[in-house]
């Protein structure tokens, strides 16, 4: 059975908030012109939003601009931030709170709102639907396709009803290619697509490597007697500061007595056994977390990876026939935690500069034009002025860290005479084992604190079992023979969802390295953190994966 194919204008991967930007703003400018375009989203999640999590404090400038309208259209922003509170702890029962004037004037969340991302990707790929454009859920996008001169001509979807050793099964369906003028690559942080299209088209050349972190989120619903709705809570310091590890724990009030919490775990740590999922579930023990929680449920749980290294990691976005966008490109704003609106104004250029060169009847070129249109909006001035942010972070820690934030952001409007640099990649951190202090994480208790197998039951994760892992390695034998003796296997700590371990056969005591991909909720941690950079995630038979409620 051959592959069929579908010829369209323009083809987007990830339905996404920079993805669904992008075919909002297209819809619009066909709408508004008379132009006639033809647009199609493909997302690997079995609805739009099952895949996306975020905090989420969502800042709505570039909503704003795609529907100014939108509280009139239903847009689901229904709390607006009441309140901030930043807190640096300093041990398990210790900490203060940090006051006002102190905090760099990016965390301050006026007129701000308190989202489920996931819940704003549904309503934006309605409007998208109804703008004509086609939106595909349920299609991973696995290959992309190139003319014969080299160009990105499309992508093309995973085959399903293949089994673990590559035969075709009897359920067999080959995936299909869609062709266009330009493709969109809107994966989200570490596309798949996007890192061998970087690696191809040597996108990286000249810039930082993209930094990361990786953030665990979890939804409760509280007791209403302590939910205060629309008071957003940062924290910095314990439990990360005892591991040396940076990063930052949050907790915002939603509606319906519901809150929505985590922790983000900088992935530039340097001892291998931390956990960031641990790490997690003992930072909501701390008395200015756990007074919320006491009493409440949990309703859901997910993770997933972040880029975070800003302005100075953001690779060349173009190249012929299409554009990176989004977290795809890495266009998160680290010093504000938000990525969301950044996101999706990236994607509206995109839009704006790919229905121009439609009309003038160009395709499959390189819109370098997008470079000097990204670099004259409000995304690159916001980005360039919090530039330093994060290198000072991972320089400095988080308290002096914030102190150079306070006095580079509030004080000279991010206007110091010179740009810090961190060319040290995540993976490269890890110190061996035997020079790390080993962390001792306390069991769960089950109301409070869980393990990793609980937690992914509530992300609704499931793929077919028998279809080709899609955590690959690229040498079967590093896990074993070099990751666990040196560094005592991190696969086993990074994940957030126990999809590697070490087994050791009892009667040989001989070791093998297990990969339970059925768990995997998709955060690329694996992909990011493998200090060889061994494994390497591609996208499994669409559908699969976590499928996020309200998150």
């Amino acid at each position: 059975m051959e592959r069929e194919s579908m010829e369209v204008d323009v083809v987007i991967v990830g339905a996404g908030p920079s993805g669904l930007a992008t075919a909002c703003r297209l819809g619009q400018i066909a709408q508004e012109s008379g132009q006639e375009l033809s647009v199609v989203v493909v997302e690997k999640g079995s609805e739009v939003g099952a895949h996306i999590l975020s905090g989420a404090v969502f800042e709505p400038r570039a909503l704003n601009e795609l529907f100014p309208n939108w509280k009139e259209l239903g847009a689901p922003l229904n709390t607006e931030v009441g309140g901030d509170e930043i807190f640096y702890f300093t041990g398990a029962e210790k900490g203060s709170k940090v006051p006002n004037p102190f905090v760099p004037k990016t965390m301050h969340n006026e007129g701000n709102y308190v989202i489920s991302l996931g819940n704003l990707c549904r309503w934006l790929a309605e409007q998208a639907e109804g703008l004509g454009i086609e939106v595909f859920p349920g299609f991973a996008a696995t290959e992309v396709l190139y003319n014969e001169d080299g160009s990105v001509k499309g992508i093309a979807t995973g085959d399903s009803g293949i089994d673990h050793n590559g035969e075709k099964k009897p359920s067999y369906t080959p995936g299909m290619e869609l062709h266009a003028k330009y493709t969109v690559f809107s994966e989200g942080c570490r596309g798949h697509l996007g890192k061998g299209l970087m690696e191809k088209f040597n996108l990286r050349e000249g810039v930082d490597p993209q930094h990361y972190g990786l953030g665990i989120k979890e939804l409760w619903e509280i007791d209403p007697a302590k939910h205060q709705q629309g008071l957003v809570v940062h924290t910095a310091g314990w439990p990360l500061s005892e591991s040396g590890s940076h990063g930052g724990g949050f907790l915002y009030h939603m509606e319906d007595n519901q809150v929505t919490l985590g922790l983000i775990t900088d992935l530039g740590y340097s001892n291998p056994h931390v956990s960031p999922f641990d790490e997690m579930q003992r930072w909501k023990t701390h008395p200015e977390i756990k007074k919320f929680l006491e009493g409440g449920k949990r309703v859901s749980y997910g993770a997933r990876a972040i880029a975070k290294g800003g302005l100075q990691s953001l690779p060349k976005m173009t190249f012929p026939g299409g554009l990176l966008v989004g977290c795809d490109a890495g266009t998160l704003n680290f010093a504000k935690i938000k990525g969301n609106h950044t996101a999706m104004k990236s994607g509206m250029i995109a839009a704006e500069v790919i229905s121009k060169a439609i009309k003038d009847g160009r395709g499959s070129d390189e819109l370098t034009e997008y470079k000097s249109q990204f670099e004259s909006s409000w995304v690159f001035e916001e980005l360039h002025t919090q530039r330093n942010f994060g290198p000072a972070q991972h320089k400095f820690g988080n308290l002096l860290g914030s102190a150079f934030a306070f006095v580079d952001l509030n004080i000279l409007n991010g206007k110091m005479p010179f740009t810090m640099r961190d060319t040290t990649p995540d993976h490269d951190t890890l110190k061996p084992a035997d020079q790390c202090k080993k962390i001792s994480y306390p069991k769960p208790d089950g109301k409070l604190t869980f393990n990793k197998l609980d937690s992914v039951f509530l992300s609704n994760t499931n793929h077919e079992e028998d279809q080709p892992c899609h955590l690959t390695l690229k040498d079967p034998s590093v896990p074993i023979e070099y990751n666990l003796p040196k560094y005592d296997e991190p696969a086993q700590r990074y994940c957030p969802a126990g999809v590697y371990e070490v087994v050791e056969d009892e009667s040989t005591g001989d070791k093998r390295f297990q990969i339970n991909a059925q768990n995997c909720v998709h955060c690329k941690t694996c992909d990011i953190k493998d200090p060889t950079q061994n494994i390497h995630w591609v996208a499994p038979e669409g559908t699969g994966g976590p499928n996020y409620p309200n998150m």
